[in-house]
């Protein structure tokens, strides 16, 4: 009877658990960049974050989109995509402004120059949206081609969420690259670690396609790679690396 009492007040508590564990991954994903996004505002340097990581983001979460019309999952997580794909696309244009301004070189490169030296390192947000977009719609026509096969669905579903476990990778070879962790925001990269970590439970939870949760638990293991160069970098200081490998690290902006 104590049970049946309380009934009333577990089942809209579960509710609304459920509710803000959705909520959480709709928008958490996009909050470890709201500190490296007012960082570079306020700095108005952008050298120790790598556009990359938009790429990555970017890919993945427009192959995730693609992946739910061959496979239906959780809206929370097709919403996050959504989300995330408008938040990697601000981040560009802030970076890309920045790093204009900034730059002495005064020759502008385009995505129609078709030059894989300068990818992803245009002079104008424009340029990128026309690669975002250029890469949506090819994508998109072969997986409207290929949505019967089982085989083709599961490997977009898989690359989907690969690409996006090697989020961190390209942060984590630009702190190799610099010899140090300077102006890459430690709160971002803690908001991840915990931000993956949740999420990973929750595909588990939720039984979410295996790829998910397979490469959630590879996301986990690179944040903490990105954590110990940041102790590493702050108890054992490198030399700063050698000007002929900057082209190089101006580049992977």
């Amino acid at each position: 009877m104590e049970a049946d009492g309380l009934e009333w007040l577990v089942v809209p508590m579960h509710q609304l658990v459920s509710w803000g564990a959705a909520g959480a991954m709709v928008f958490g994903g996009v909050v470890p960049y709201i500190p490296q996004y007012r960082d570079i505002k306020r700095t108005q340097n952008a050298e120790g974050f790598s556009t990359y990581v938009c790429l990555v983001l970017l890919v993945a979460n427009i192959l995730r989109i693609l992946f739910w019309f061959g496979r239906h999952f959780e809206s929370p997580l097709l919403w996050q995509s959504i989300i995330m794909i408008i938040t990697m696309l601000l981040m560009l244009k802030l970076c890309t402004e920045v790093r204009v301004s900034n730059e002495l070189n005064i020759k502008r490169r385009s995505f129609s120059d078709f030059d894989l030296n300068y990818f992803w390192h245009w002079s104008k947000f424009t340029d990128y949206m026309q690669c975002v977009l250029t890469f949506t719609g090819v994508t998109g026509y072969i997986t409207y081609l290929s949505l019967d096969s089982f085989l083709f669905v599961e490997t977009l579903g898989f690359l989907a969420v690969f690409t996006e476990a090697m989020l961190g990778v390209p942060q984590l070879y630009r702190n190799y690259q610099n010899r140090s962790t300077d102006g890459m925001s430690v709160k971002m990269v803690l908001m991840w670690t915990s931000g993956d970590t949740f999420k990973t439970v929750y595909f588990i939870l939720n039984q979410a396609p295996f790829q998910f949760s397979i490469c959630g638990l590879l996301q986990v293991f690179v944040d903490m790679a990105i954590l110990l160069q940041v102790y590493f970098y702050s108890y054992y200081p490198q030399k700063p690396a050698s000007h002929a490998a900057h082209p190089a690290s101006t580049k992977a902006l």
